[in-house]
């Protein structure tokens, strides 16, 4: 077993939010949910998973998934393909709900314990898509805007002025999928008709690529 894959199996066997949790215990049993590889050159960053996710343990198996694969022009078998995308919400359990049904935001203890050290350990990503304010404020920091809008709006100055060090992954920060967001998304045409295009065209020149670079399988000799 190599390195990631023992981290990964570390992660997804973790109860420090249960046992030595920087709130109130989790209301339910962890479930942690990624999805990572040692070859993925693209991260979708999210915040944490819905009642759906958790019930599935699997990324994005909700309404919001289904809008997320629709903006990045994916189908199902490539986005579940770890090989080709990688998935790190920035809380791994679903981290329950407030009174109001709302989900609560992604428990601290991931972030504090687990994310620098995955993130180090997948060092061949290309491309981080940041969804949501928890995912922009870990991977962009000070570099973001006040707000989510003006941070998303200002894409273009992450994805071509910013400076992207050798071995560094480009940043292109996203709203949440969230049927929610659809006021957000009627206000903010400019999102699907400018961003969405480069955003699809830069995913599949990676995954291109990334299948360029696969061994060929030879057939029976």
């Amino acid at each position: 077993m190599n390195a990631l894959d023992q981290l990964t199996n570390d992660i997804r066997a973790c109860r420090i939010c249960v046992e030595q949790p920087l709130r109130k215990p989790l209301p339910h049993a962890p479930r942690p949910v990624l999805q990572v590889s040692s070859t993925a050159r693209i991260c979708i960053c999210g915040q944490a998973p819905g009642t759906r996710v958790h019930e599935s343990g699997r990324p994005f198996t909700d309404r919001s998934g289904d809008r997320l694969r629709e903006w990045l022009g994916l189908d199902n078998e490539t986005f579940y393909d770890p090989a080709q995308i990688a998935i790190v919400p920035m809380g791994f359990c679903f981290p329950g709900q407030n009174e109001k049904g709302s989900d609560l935001p992604p428990r601290p203890e991931c972030r504090a314990r687990w994310h620098d050290e995955l993130f180090a350990s997948l060092p061949q990503v290309e491309l981080l898509l940041t969804i949501g304010q928890y995912a922009i404020a870990y991977h962009l920091g000070p570099d973001r805007k006040k707000t989510l809008t003006e941070t998303v709006g200002a894409w273009r100055d992450y994805w071509y002025d910013r400076e992207h060090p050798a071995g560094t992954p480009r940043i292109m920060p996203l709203p949440h999928p969230s049927w929610r967001n659809n006021a957000w998304l009627k206000k903010n045409l400019w999102f699907e008709q400018e961003q969405l295009p480069v955003l699809r065209q830069q995913i599949t020149r990676i995954l291109d690529e990334s299948r360029s670079d696969l061994p060929i399988e030879s057939g029976p000799q």
